[in-house]
């Protein structure tokens, strides 16, 4: 079905449209379809990737191909898909413009739109990324190019960023990392490697359990380690960065996360608060000054650390409430603050931060999950990415 044909036959009553066919957008629409909602998802995306695995394949212990699918594979069934991308939001007349020229009207708007990497807020960094010198583990390709230059070195300064700001899973720019420390630890290369980790924070990860178990893997592998140290520049000529008070470090690897910013048009439509973010009840997810809108995931203005895993959850509670709504009744349901970064601190063991947006340690599994352990590995590696492909998308888990 074509974009046109999809907007002009979509459904319009009890019609729920959601921006974003990622992780938020598809488990959303899954379960607001099987509750008996017509759903339409607007995404112009043929591709359909697991993020999650961004680490693995650049860490080198997942294959590319464990990360993508085609995304008509994996839409959940009878929600129809609006291939376009999103521009705007007219909120008073409930309709959503379309890049294609083409407007679409909604009863109720459900925003997971995700956040968007923002290369050019570093000076430098743009051009950087685009040398052999410098790759990242936050878009498929980089992932991939990461994976093979990681594997070449044999000595010099490999240098790790960690962004400043709010970001997808801020944590995940260590995962390479220490999968690449294990790595040159076998092959022998270690004690001939400058690693070097820069973190904008106070600590590692502002958790303090989580903070002592990462802190002991980087003494374990020698990390250099540098705290309220955020990326001010890269010079791509000279292989520099500088960063923190003014500081300077050459390097002949970066692997660097870059800033995110969530999408211009939520501002330019009125729905952001003070950040760029969706304007929602933290708890319930729907807009604080629009009730026909929603959010969920990393453009939403919750007071989570933003992240996929807390994607989950955030995602019941929304369709709950906008369920509710939908039957004429009051939005109960709440979200916790549920947040949630796996590490992979070797290339067979993880550390699961889960935690509340208090900071305060939130274990599912086990009380004991924030440990270093190869069954955290398992579950992470192995586990998480056959429940998304076959469940999560569907909004069945």
């Amino acid at each position: 079905m074509s974009t046109a044909d999809a907007a002009a036959n979509a459904p319009r009553t009890n019609h729920v449209l959601v921006v974003g066919g990622g992780n938020g957008g598809l488990s959303i629409a899954g379960r607001l379809r099987r509750a008996g909602a017509d759903v339409a998802v607007v995404d112009p995306n043929e591709t359909h990737y697991y993020k999650p695995l961004f680490s693995h394949i650049a860490g080198g212990t997942a294959h590319p191909r464990e990360a993508a699918r085609p995304q008509r594979e994996v839409f959940p069934k009878d929600v129809v898909w609006i291939r376009d991308a999103v521009t705007g939001v007219a909120p008073e007349a409930n309709e959503v413009r379309l890049a294609s020229g083409g407007v679409v009207g909604y009863d109720h708007l459900v925003l997971a739109p995700g956040i968007r990497n923002d290369w050019d807020a570093v000076p430098g960094l743009e051009t950087a990324i685009r040398t052999p010198h410098v790759a990242s583990n936050y878009e498929f390709d980089l992932a991939v190019k990461s994976s093979r230059l990681l594997r070449e070195v044999r000595e010099g300064t490999v240098v790790f960023v960690q962004a400043e700001g709010p970001a997808s899973c801020a944590g995940a720019a260590q995962k390479p990392m220490y999968q690449a420390c294990a790595y040159w630890r076998a092959a022998g290369v270690l004690d001939r490697i400058r690693v070097v980790l820069l973190v904008p924070e106070p600590t590692v990860y502002g958790i303090p359990e989580i903070d002592a178990e990462l802190e002991r893997k980087i003494e374990e592998y020698g990390i250099e380690l540098h705290t309220d140290a955020p990326l001010r520049s890269v010079d791509a000529d000279r292989r520099t960065v500088s960063f923190g008070a003014g500081e300077e470090i050459t390097y002949d690897l970066l692997m660097v996360e870059p800033p995110q910013t969530a999408p211009a048009w939520i501002a330019e439509s009125g729905l952001a608060d003070a950040n760029g973010y969706v304007d929602v009840d933290p708890r319930t997810l729907r807009s604080s000054t629009h009730p026909t809108i929603w959010s969920l995931g990393d453009a939403a203005g919750t007071w989570n650390s933003k992240s996929g895993g807390a994607l989950r959850k955030q995602s019941k509670v929304l369709a709950r409430n906008l369920a509710a709504v939908l039957a004429g009744d009051i939005p109960r349901a709440m979200y916790d603050g549920y947040g949630v970064c796996p590490f992979t601190v070797s290339r067979n063991t993880a550390v699961f931060a889960e935690f509340d947006d208090q900071g305060r340690l939130q274990p599912t599994l086990w009380r004991s999950s924030y440990k270093e352990s190869r069954r955290n590995w398992i579950i992470d590696r192995h586990v998480f990415p056959k429940l998304y492909w076959n469940l999560i998308l569907q909004g069945r888990a």
